[in-house]
């Protein structure tokens, strides 16, 4: 317990899993924690002490159930053969797991980044720090206050640090904006985040005398960042050299494993690496203007990752495009929904790659069946460099070596690949040498593990094989054995047999005991029959035990030596993996063009939006055939409008086509072809959406105080090159403060001159296209039929006078007596539209005067739908009681006047 305690001490604010035997233990208020989050037994290893544990074999599970629950873990080692100890068994910390640190397979979905993020705020902004061990990136961004928030959300890491010196209200700011990510927020000591001592871990690990060769000053936030990043880093899987640990499938197997010639130690100090985190890559500083800014709203309310309502993978964005055939590629393909390329000439290159691709379908197929073996080469060769390799790892390598080679081959047939395959050849060389190496040395069904040997073929090592042919003999030899002692004996039914407890033995029944031989050694007595041994046979055990140790030490030496090549050439490995996940992204958006009838986008300088025959991806794939394409044209030559307003009713297709163009907009940004039939599209710098109602209690923000928030956020950053997609702005509130603010808004949007579609209930707004020419009205065709209504789903010129909420309100299932009762409300609400008198330098919006009607368009047959600045009809009893003449009325004539008048009411 002194040991435990030490490493506990050691190791703080994690959960101390303690190998004790056969089982992981905590103990203390680790094992409460545990058992609360696992649902393991609780009990007490002596009076008073809780302890609850798991076994070993499982361990992986467990460890992934912790960290998805947001648990630091150390995985504490008997790193000495329990036989060999005299007294308390040798152990030591052999992996320090974070939800941001982590490089296992098991614990790592492959299709998403894994990252480790720091956060200084300074009075330059916020420095953010970021880096995914499992790959070696390390990338640094220096933001604006007010987006830093949304970048950790669309950046989405596991762990945030930020420093114990900041405020409480600092600290509580940030650990709820972590919260709101999913992530882990991890408190680090302050002196870690100085300046001087964040220079000092950056200069030492990368060995250089100056960091400006980074892009990076001796002070500031953004070094102070990075310092404090590494520094985290290197405490959680930089002491292995120093304490000896080492894979899991590699030296917990010699462990488990090896005998009393202490091979568990040698090993690990063999597979150390000189150098910790050497695959980890010097910082780079990210320039803001590299990327399309997609704020966490617009993915959200663009499905661009996960649905907006379920939150899941299916139905959105990411999950209908064509799925790249490696995990690099997968990882590559979120990346680029969510970073899309802002750089004209880096989108062209990716679009010219995709066209060679379409345009070749032999091309396209042979080099995606040659991407579907290759692994996921980059975290193998990271977990290489960190110790955490194992058998298969190694020899997914080597095979992956011979799909990364064809690849390059196919991508060098092809003038739009020449640049991208030139620069691999160096790299590909390094990879094909060492990968011939692996398939050469390696079986080709590799043991998950080298708890018992058999990952290296025969033949490839000399005392590999010696140490093996005693291993093939011993069952010749012991065949012989018992024939002799059979003859010996006289005992015709005696048998050899083997356990791990006696070792070899001899087996006779009680029959037979008065003819045992006298220099048969018993060892033990079981019902019915005992076991014996002789010198002879206790000699060939010791040899066939030392050739076991000597054949497994070795292969764990070779399995080291493998190692350390594949971290030699760590850095070409990645070069090879990035180029192979851009080829993989190219292939599948290929794919996607081609099968579905997508096309070449076409970018442009001007800021204009003009779409021909747009789709929606996700909505197409789900009707299949029935899909309505619509175009779109803002800022062009035949439509100079920037801000387009879109009426029409519910269920019509209003906000799917909104959403449709900002998709296609993105998507012709990440380097892919578009649902349209042709697009010309002006280069954005930013997509910003407000969709859909949300509240966010926990923050005491109401569904309205989200929506204006959101659009806040909209009027403070859109530019003349923004994209500005918004759906129903001022429904949160009353129906006046709603469209006052819904006008004001627009009229902002139209004074930017950002491309904006904006889809709206109140058709008041549509009044503004006939004071501006940068406003054109859209609006959903629909046909009445015998009180029905058709969607057609065709957005068209001019604007609509009625929502028709009924007709929805009773395709949605509501009662016949409410649908009935609705109908007579609006009945009632009869009103003429009419337009708000505006001075004459006052902006253009709503006012309190209503005077001369609109020119709004109805449908022949059709009720117009109430406006709100309308004055009521007289009603038709008002009307008859205005022109009776009182002075020739007679009382007969009076009588019959009321009870028409009372008719008139429905009395």
């Amino acid at each position: 317990m002194r040991q435990y305690y030490r490493f506990k001490a050691e190791h703080p604010g994690c959960l101390l899993l303690f190998r004790m035997g056969d089982f992981y233990e905590l103990f203390d208020d680790d094992a409460v924690a545990a058992h609360r989050a696992l649902g393991i037994t609780l009990t007490e290893r002596t009076k008073g002490v809780p302890m609850a544990g798991v076994p070993f074999h499982a361990v992986e599970s467990y460890l992934r159930r912790l960290i998805d629950q947001g648990f630091r873990v150390a995985v504490c080692e008997q790193v000495q053969d329990p036989r060999e100890a005299k007294g308390v068994v040798e152990r030591a910390v052999t992996r320090v797991l974070t939800p941001g640190t982590l490089v296992d397979e098991a614990l790592l979905d492959d299709s998403a980044t894994n990252l480790a993020a720091a956060l200084v705020p300074s009075d330059e902004g916020v420095a953010l720090a970021m880096s995914e061990l499992s790959t070696g990136a390390f990338t640094l961004r220096l933001l604006r206050h007010e987006e830093a928030i949304g970048e950790l959300i669309r950046r989405a890491p596991r762990e945030v640090l930020i420093s114990d010196a900041l405020s409480d209200t600092e600290r509580s700011q940030w650990r709820a904006h972590a919260m709101g990510c999913n992530a882990s927020l991890a408190e680090r000591p302050g002196w870690q985040f100085q300046d001087g001592e964040a220079a000092e871990i950056l200069r030492r690990h990368y060995g250089v005398a100056k960091l400006e060769g980074f892009g990076l000053p001796e002070r500031g936030a953004l070094t102070t960042a990075a310092g404090a990043l590494l520094a985290f880093l290197l405490e959680s899987h930089g002491r292995r050299e120093s304490e000896g640990s080492v894979a899991d499938g590699t030296a917990t197997s010699a462990i488990r494993g090896a005998a009393a010639s202490g091979a568990a130690e040698a090993f690990a100090r063999r597979s150390a690496m000189a150098k910790p985190l050497s695959h980890l890559r010097p910082p780079r500083l990210e320039q803001a203007d590299d990327t399309l800014h997609v704020d966490p709203t617009t993915l959200r309310s663009l499905e661009i990752e996960r649905t907006s309502r379920r939150g899941s993978d299916e139905g959105s964005l990411l999950s209908t495009l064509e799925r790249p055939r490696t995990a690099m590629g997968r990882r590559r393909l979120r990346e680029a929904l969510t970073f899309p390329l802002a750089r004209r000439d880096a989108i062209e290159a990716r679009l010219r790659q995709v066209a060679a691709l379409v345009d070749d379908a032999t091309l396209r197929g042979a080099m995606r069946a040659s991407l579907e073996p290759i692994q996921d080469v980059a975290r193998i060769a990271s977990r290489a460099a960190l110790g955490r390799a194992t058998p298969r790892d190694v020899s997914a390598l080597g095979q992956s070596a011979v799909g990364c080679e064809q690849v390059a081959h196919l991508a060098g047939e092809h003038s739009a690949f020449a640049t991208l395959a030139s620069a691999l050849e160096a790299d590909l060389a390094v990879l094909a040498t060492l990968g011939e190496e692996i398939r050469r040395s390696c079986v080709e069904a590799p043991p998950a593990h080298l708890r018992e040997g058999g990952l290296f073929r025969n033949g490839i090592d000399a005392a590999l094989d010696e140490a093996r042919v005693l291993q093939r003999d011993a069952d010749s030899w012991l065949a012989d054995f018992q024939r002799r002692m059979i003859d010996s004996s006289g005992i015709a039914s005696l048998k050899v047999g083997f356990n791990r407890v006696f070792g070899y033995y001899m087996e006779i029944t009680h029959a037979h005991r008065d003819r045992v031989p006298a220099d048969f050694i018993r060892i033990q007595t079981l019902t019915g029959r005992e076991r014996y041994s002789t010198p002879e046979l206790r000699e060939f055990q010791g040899k066939v035990e030392s050739a076991e140790r000597r054949a497994l030490d070795r292969e764990q030496a070779l399995f080291a030596d493998l190692c350390a090549r594949i971290a030699a050439a760590g850095e070409a490995i990645l070069r090879v993996s990035e180029a192979i996940a851009s080829i993989d992204l190219v292939s599948a958006f290929a794919e996607t063009a081609a099968t579905r009838r997508w096309c070449r986008p076409e970018l442009v300088v001007a800021p204009c939006l003009h779409i021909v025959g747009g789709r929606h991806p996700v909505v197409e794939r789900a009707l299949e055939s029935k899909f309505v394409p619509n175009d779109c044209s803002l800022g062009s030559g035949d439509q100079p409008a920037r801000l387009a307003l879109i009426t029409g009713p519910n269920m019509a297709g209003k906000s799917t086509f909104i959403r449709q163009n900002a998709i296609i907009a993105l998507l012709a940004h990440a380097g892919s072809f578009v649902p349209a039939e042709r697009a010309e599209i002006g280069l954005v710098d930013r997509i910003l959406t407000r969709i859909g109602s949300a509240d966010e209690l926990h923050a005491g923000q109401s569904t309205f105080m989200v929506e204006m928030v959101e659009t806040a956020l909209i009027l403070h950053h859109a530019t003349e090159r923004s994209l500005v997609i918004l759906d129903e702005i001022g429904r949160g509130t009353s129906t006046l403060d709603g469209l006052s603010l819904a006008w004001a808004i627009a009229e902002t949007l139209e004074a930017r001159r950002c491309r904006t579609l904006f889809a709206t209930h109140y058709h008041e707004l549509t009044q503004i296209a006939d004071r501006s020419d940068r406003v054109v009205n859209l609006h959903v065709r629909v046909r009445e039929w015998n009180d029905q209504i058709v969607f057609l789903h065709r957005i068209e010129p001019g604007r609509s006078d009625r929502s028709y909420g009924i007709h929805v309100a009773r395709i949605a299932g509501l009662p016949t007596e409410t649908i009935s009762r609705a109908k007579a409300i609006l009945e009632g609400l009869s009103v003429q539209h009419a337009a708000p008198e505006l001075s004459a330098d006052a902006p253009s919006g709503p006012s309190s005067t209503a005077t001369g009607a609109t020119t709004t368009a109805t449908p022949r047959g059709a009720r117009r739908q109430p406006g709100l600045f309308d004055e009521a009809p007289p009603h038709p009893a008002l009307r008859d009681l205005r022109e009776i003449d009182l002075d020739q009325l007679t009382p007969l004539a009076a009588f019959d006047a009321l009870r028409r008048l009372k008719s008139l009411l429905g009395e």
